[in-house]
């Protein structure tokens, strides 16, 4: 019976050594290879992998870009809000100013004489 369930253990974990053992996609040393096929092989699996990384890569920073564009598109709107508040403050300064300026420029009443 123990035997038998360590058959079991064995045949299940069996599965999971050889799917560890497989190769990892990644930057191969072709120069080791023997046989021309081979060298071939490992070659256009470099190249493959390049390229699938190339194009990972292309799709994530043109994502950064895109986001980075709509930030910039964001904050210039924002930006000519503020520079409208900012003139609508300074001609109602200039205003102010100017109706000061006018109430003491003015004569005093005649009843604040008296």
């Amino acid at each position: 019976m123990l035997l038998r369930s360590a058959g079991v253990c064995v045949v299940m974990l069996l599965p999971a050594t050889l799917a560890i053992a497989q190769d990892v996609p990644g930057i191969e040393i072709c120069t080791v290879e023997k046989t021309m096929e081979r060298r071939t092989s490992c070659l256009q699996s470099n190249i493959d992998f390049l390229q699938k990384t190339m194009t990972k890569l292309t799709l994530d920073h043109q994502q950064k870009i895109d986001a980075a564009n709509r930030q910039i598109g964001a904050l210039k709107t924002g930006l000519a809000g503020l520079q409208k508040t900012v003139s609508d403050l300074q001609a109602a300064q200039v205003k102010m100013a100017e109706d000061v300026k006018k109430k003491q420029d003015a004569p005093p009443p005649k009843d604040a004489a008296k």
